[in-house]
């Protein structure tokens, strides 16, 4: 089963692009990629899509993901994104981390690796959509 979801992907490394869009695809999902967070901005500026929610690595060049997070919270991407969820996904698994990235105005935190049933709850949790509850 596929999902009417739009889902934006924001990493730098194209073997965690791949394996975090195997893992949404496993979901009937599928991610478009942004490899930094100035592509993911022009992206949520030009695309024709309406994103529903976005995975952001949070260590990347010419844009980490904690100042792209703040950008899109300060509507740089314009208005219908400023509260768009922001899930970090980061290998910063350290004390403090967590804290980081909802400081910078992101909705959740996942670790990498990414563990299958996390992705699972953050997917369920910041699409809303039941359905998904009973198919994933």
């Amino acid at each position: 089963m596929t999902f009417d979801k739009n889902i934006l992907l924001v990493e730098d490394n194209f073997t965690n692009q791949l394996v975090a869009n195997g893992m949404l695809e496993d979901f009937g999902l599928e991610a478009d990629i942004a490899n930094n967070g100035l592509e993911a901005l022009d992206i949520l500026n030009n695309s024709k899509k309406k994103y529903d929610l976005i995975f952001m690595d949070c260590q990347m060049p010419e844009l980490d993901g904690y100042d792209a997070t703040k950008a899109i919270r300060a509507k740089e991407a314009g208005y219908i994104y400023m509260e768009i969820p922001i899930v970090a996904m980061t290998a910063n698994a350290m004390h403090g981390d967590r804290e980081k990235c909802l400081a910078a105005g992101m909705s959740d935190y996942l670790a990498k690796p990414l563990d299958r049933e996390f992705l699972k709850k953050a997917l369920s949790k910041w699409l809303k959509q039941e359905s998904m509850d009973e198919e994933l």
